[in-house]
């Protein structure tokens, strides 16, 4: 593996990606003897999707990651798609001769034979190697519903108090539950969601976690996480959406009213997100990764030896607020070992057509800044910027809406949706406005007001816009801070 293969044109530079070939659903995630395990839907002929596999990734930083051969092919009960992955501590599957171990839980995908109708059937497979080898149960499928055609991406964890495994499994558009002592047999439950939130698409990619509220360390809540695939008519494709709620160990129960629909991103491309399994952080949280893509576009994007990338690895919490409780979402720690030496600006003025930061060329760095907005109408950022191309993400005062534009921000002939401007709600903390951005070869990530907004957007720039403004219009606004981090390649380390 080497260098050379990681610097084609738009290939991202700290974020994950497959060596080549298409990427779609993070999978199988999990934290096992020291090492995080990404697996993702793969198929290794093509550039578009096709026939399923699981690919696989380990990492010891959520940074570097270590590609290893295929985990999961295609047998005689179907292509495999998304799933997750449980370290069975108390052997309850037996498959591990009283040892702890590795089960993954996934959709096998085929035909009803003799027939057409598509068939989606969940089914096990377990390793003895720490991830490295697996071996398919011999009693597949372990989950079937002849009556249900959309019946796939089954997300289990172990529920402490009722001593079970929980699956929440996408069906249609709604989610059923299941449970299990050991991994192998199924009872149904309950089921949620079939007038709840929204219905734009078919529900996928389920996950259900516990988080502690901020500040309010001995309560918690479940979050009940469901993408929403594409719909035709409907001009953001597919996203994903959250409930917060209750969970008694058979029911979840939510919160709000049922016509209310929260977005945990306000971008383009964050899609079929979900957690790691059995990682246990001091403050609580859930490690969480998304597909940095959109099912509008997908099979277009410009890339040429690999198609898609993974999001930042990210930390979701839960925080009260006046709205209600929201996920926030920041960016791992461990990305901070990319940093190189940091610009800094302090206490700095801004008046309309006078730009700080002209004297910065850079493709791929991370920004954190504070600015006091005074009397300007729009402040904001143009990232990757040239004479010919600009992604703006920029905040409007009157509207206290905060956007990312990307009509101009390169390379957008590819789908007709793609060049656009989208926007979301945000009040401002004390007139200022905290955002943290990540800017890649073919992405940007803003987390704003330490990550209660998120917007995630692919862009493809040529590789010579590498400008960077900070502009303000009609008054002045303060730069309280401004971190300018380039950062090096997770390639770096890599021989040719």
């Amino acid at each position: 593996m080497s260098t050379v293969m990681y610097r084609e044109k738009y290939r991202p530079q700290f974020h994950f990606t497959p060596p080549a070939k298409w990427m779609n659903d993070p999978n199988g995630m999990v934290y096992f003897d020291g090492e995080y395990h990404l697996f993702y839907q793969h198929y290794p002929e093509g550039t578009t999707w096709g026939p399923m596999h699981w690919g696989h990734a380990i990492s010891t930083d959520l940074t570097h990651w270590e590609h290893r051969p295929i985990a999961l092919k295609p047998d005689q009960n179907g292509f495999i798609f998304s799933g997750s992955a449980v370290v069975d501590w108390e052997d309850t599957s037996g498959f591990f001769s009283g040892k702890p171990g590795l089960v993954a839980i996934f959709t096998h995908a085929d035909h009803y034979p003799d027939s057409e109708r598509p068939r989606q059937r969940q089914s096990l497979a377990y390793s003895l190697d720490k991830g490295r080898t697996w071996v398919m149960y011999e009693g597949n499928p372990v989950l079937c519903n002849e009556q249900i055609t959309d019946f796939r991406d089954p997300k289990v964890f172990w529920h402490a108090s009722k001593q079970q495994w929980i699956m929440v499994l996408a069906v249609e558009d709604r989610v059923h539950f299941y449970t299990s002592s050991n991994l192998k047999e199924w009872s149904f439950a309950s089921e949620f969601g079939a007038a709840e939130g929204s219905h734009d698409g078919v529900w996928e990619c389920p996950d259900l976690i516990e988080l502690p509220i901020e500040g309010h360390a001995e309560e918690t809540k479940w979050i009940l996480i469901v993408s929403i695939g594409d719909h035709p008519q409907m001009a953001e494709g597919s996203r994903t959406q959250y409930f917060v709620g209750s969970f008694d160990g058979s029911t979840f129960t939510n919160d709000a009213s049922p016509e209310t629909v929260l977005w945990l991103d306000h971008g383009r491309d964050n899609y079929a997100g979900v957690t790691w399994s059995d990682v246990d952080r001091s403050d609580k949280g859930k490690l969480f990764i998304g597909w940095m893509s959109n099912w509008k576009y997908a099979n277009l994007t410009p890339t040429s030896s690999w198609r898609s990338a993974m999001t930042l690895p990210r930390v979701l919490s839960l925080k009260k607020g006046a709205s209600g409780m929201r996920l926030v979402q920041k960016p791992v720690t461990d990305l901070q070992k990319l940093r190189l030496e940091a610009q800094i600006w302090e206490e700095v003025m801004v008046s309309p057509g006078q730009n700080i930061l002209s004297d910065v060329h850079s493709d791929t760095y991370e920004l954190e800044c504070e600015i006091d907005l005074g009397d300007a109408s729009e402040v904001g950022f143009k990232l990757r910027n040239s004479e010919r191309e600009e992604t703006v993400v920029g905040y409007n005062t009157a509207m206290q809406r905060l956007f990312v534009d990307r009509c101009n921000s390169g390379e957008s002939g590819f789908h007709d949706a793609f060049a656009c401007k989208h926007d979301v709600q945000l009040e401002l903390q004390n007139g200022r406005l905290k955002l943290h951005l990540f800017v890649d070869n073919s992405s940007i990530e803003v987390f704003a007001n330490d990550g209660e907004v998120v917007i995630t957007d692919q862009i493809f720039p040529d590789p010579s816009s590498t400008g960077l403004e900070l502009y303000v219009l009609d008054g002045k606004a303060k730069v309280i801070s401004l971190a300018l981090h380039p950062l090096k390649s997770i390639y770096s380390l890599v021989t040719v």
